[in-house]
């Protein structure tokens, strides 16, 4: 066990081998406002559709569900069109 105490032969760092350091690829990136306009009309879609079911009174009311379902389906098309999810953001 005291053998394995010391540096092993040809494995030291030098400053050669260590990559300055660059805080610029460390930017946080808040995206694209069109990315945050599809999010937001999936997000009140889906609240919208979610609202259907605590409101029933004998059924859920399953015209604001496919109401709420149509308007999260048009924020996921701008989303889509929008190429928000393929965008390299670093």
């Amino acid at each position: 066990m005291t053998e394995q105490a010391g540096v092993v032969e040809g494995t030291t760092v030098t400053d050669a081998d260590v990559e300055p350091y660059d805080p610029a690829h460390l930017k946080h990136s808040s995206g694209r406002p069109i990315a945050w306009v599809g999010t937001i009309v999936a997000v009140v879609g889906f609240i919208i559709g979610g609202i259907a079911f605590p409101i029933a009174n004998p059924a859920p009311q399953w015209l604001v569900f496919w109401v709420g379902a149509a308007i999260a389906l048009v924020g996921c098309f701008i989303l889509l069109f929008s190429k928000a999810m393929t965008t390299d953001w670093y």
